[in-house]
């Protein structure tokens, strides 16, 4: 008997216009905001909900400059990402309960970077039992909510920051 796992969501991303900016550059005034999950703006970085996330709660840490490089960071960028990276974790195992996480950076193509001329940082929730293995076939993930639902769980906490 065969089985279909369905991903629609997957049809936004592959049918989009793909315009050439930058996908994590945001504009000064906010007003898309809600629509790109932005979290938090701080004056040098940022975190959003990733749009494609291997686990609810997945989110990145981005320097608010269009900079790929993380040496090309200056020290205020780096000490805010770091601090909002911290802040972020504590935020997720308070509101989603995350028992542990993946956290990573991929510099350029060859280091797995999807977005390689933006630098930021993933952070995956993970929770005891989930291993997620559906990842494994076909590149299917089992995500069970929506990111509407994660986002408005996230943001109260994010708006709340003082970093």
């Amino acid at each position: 008997m065969s089985k279909t796992l369905w991903a629609p969501w997957r049809m936004e991303y592959i049918l989009s216009e793909k315009t050439g900016e930058c996908i994590l550059c945001l504009d000064k005034k906010r007003t898309k905001d809600k629509n790109r999950l932005v979290l938090y703006r701080g004056a040098y970085s940022f975190a959003l909900l990733n749009r494609y996330p291997y686990n609810n709660g997945h989110l990145m840490v981005a320097p608010l400059a269009h900079i790929a490089n993380i040496e090309d960071l200056t020290s205020e960028a780096s000490l805010e990402m770091f601090t909002l990276l911290q802040e972020s974790i504590k935020i997720l195992r308070t509101c989603l309960k995350a028992d542990g996480f993946n956290v990573g950076i991929n510099i350029g193509s060859v280091g797995g970077a999807g977005v390689e001329d933006h630098l930021h940082i993933h952070v995956v929730p993970r929770w005891n039992g989930d291993t997620n293995f559906m990842a494994v076939f076909n590149d299917v993930r089992i995500m069970p909510e929506y990111l509407e639902d994660s986002y408005s769980k996230l943001y109260p906490y994010f708006n709340n920051l003082k970093i």
